[in-house]
């Protein structure tokens, strides 16, 4: 097989039809074996039977797989590349922003020899607040992590097997997908390619999902949250000693003051506040150790149609 596909899919049954049909049309004109695996991550829609029609329809070329719940995208997408077996493996949103012709310009790259390559959207069609923090998200990550990801928000990406195997080497549970391959890729590259309005349906990534992608992102990838903690503790500390210094010369040269107390208020209800998110970021860590050390399943897999198989499987 030289190409798989994998697309995860949360409540997308307005789209799972023209996303197959685009998709099968692009894949149909290349002149290799492809396969297109489906993630079901707990829909509560009708995507699930919509899925399972296409798979009886095309069960040459289509695989699904059906989770027992929604254990989010990125767990989606690892489980699809556990289940491919193409050389050159490729992931796409199910919303067709992403637009299935895509694709070639993302396979010409992989030919070239690079190892991972990063479809970066060129107009976004999303609303500015989304665009604007994109930007943000893209800066901090850079300068915290180092990861020169040209956009992040993009899942059309190309990945030669190579980095897909070292990737399912990894077993965290808390994981950002296109993060993880740059820190194994050796020769990354990106392609230009269009971004579409969504076709139906809403964003799956509310703020709050959008904020813990980025802590996972961040405390995945960086220990620089709890070295700007460090750092941060060490500062306040100097400035409270040399107030302290302060605040005696004043008493002898001026002698004691009633006046000044908001002022203190203040600076308590800062250092309270500092405090508070030092302790949140040292969380983050800690909730993370947290989860690996239970060994929970990072997924659980109710069902997987191919063709080579139909069975119930716990991963």
């Amino acid at each position: 097989m030289d190409l798989s596909v994998v697309i995860p899919i949360y409540n997308e049954e307005q789209n799972i039809v023209p996303l197959y049909e685009r998709l099968n049309n692009v894949l149909s004109k290349l002149s290799q074996g492809y396969e297109i695996i489906f993630i079901n991550d707990g829909s509560r829609d009708s995507s699930a039977q919509i899925l399972d029609d296409i798979y009886s329809k095309d069960s040459s070329h289509v695989r699904v797989i059906h989770f027992n719940g929604n254990f989010g995208q990125h767990m989606a997408i690892m489980s699809g590349f556990e289940q491919s077996i193409g050389q050159t493996v490729v992931t796409l949103d199910a919303d067709l922003q992403n637009p299935p012709e895509e694709i070639p310009k993302l396979l010409a790259e992989i030919a070239k020899g690079f190892d991972i390559v990063e479809g970066v959207r060129q107009v976004r069609k999303d609303n500015a607040f989304r665009r604007y923090a994109s930007r943000l998200n893209n800066w901090i990550r850079q300068k915290t992590t180092g990861i020169q990801l040209r956009d992040q928000g993009s899942m059309l990406r190309a990945y030669d097997r190579r980095v897909i195997e070292l990737m399912l080497m990894s077993k965290e549970r808390s994981t950002f997908i296109p993060a993880l391959a740059y820190s194994y890729a050796s020769n990354p590259g990106f392609v230009n390619v269009e971004h579409a309005e969504r076709n139906s349906g809403k964003s799956k990534y509310s703020i709050a999902r959008l904020l813990r992608l980025h802590f996972d992102l961040m405390a995945g990838f960086s220990s620089a949250p709890l070295q700007f903690v460090t750092f941060t503790g060490m500062g306040v500390a100097a400035l409270s000693f040399l107030f302290f210094i302060y605040m005696i010369l004043r008493r002898i040269i001026i002698g004691p003051e009633a006046e000044g107390l908001f002022t203190l208020f203040a600076i308590q209800f800062f250092l309270l506040g500092l405090l508070l998110f030092s302790v949140g970021i040292v969380g983050e860590y800690i909730g993370r150790i947290y989860l690996e050390v239970r060994k929970r399943p990072r997924y659980v897999i109710r069902k997987t149609l191919s063709k080579e198989e139909k069975t119930t499987s716990h991963e």
